[in-house]
């Protein structure tokens, strides 16, 4: 058993096979912003809209500042 871990571990470390930690390895990439603070452009059109013309009437504005905010790295 040890000879057994022990050759997975030279071979990993020859190449020849992969590590499976560093194969299933995700970068995750946090936000470098606050969500207030992260889109400023989109989130005053979609604000105006809803005062003026309410939620239900401003779904076109609501989706695109929920695209800037998931392009800003946010999960909405």
């Amino acid at each position: 058993m040890i000879f057994a871990l022990w050759m997975s571990d030279q071979a990993a470390k020859n190449g020849l096979i992969s590590e499976p930690s560093k194969a299933a390895a995700t970068v995750e990439t946090k936000p470098k912003k606050r969500i207030c603070c992260a889109c400023p452009d989109t989130k005053k059109l979609r604000d105006e809209c809803i005062v003026e013309h309410g939620e239900s009437a401003c779904t076109k504005w609501i989706e695109a500042h929920k695209m800037c905010l998931r392009a800003e790295g946010f999960n909405v």
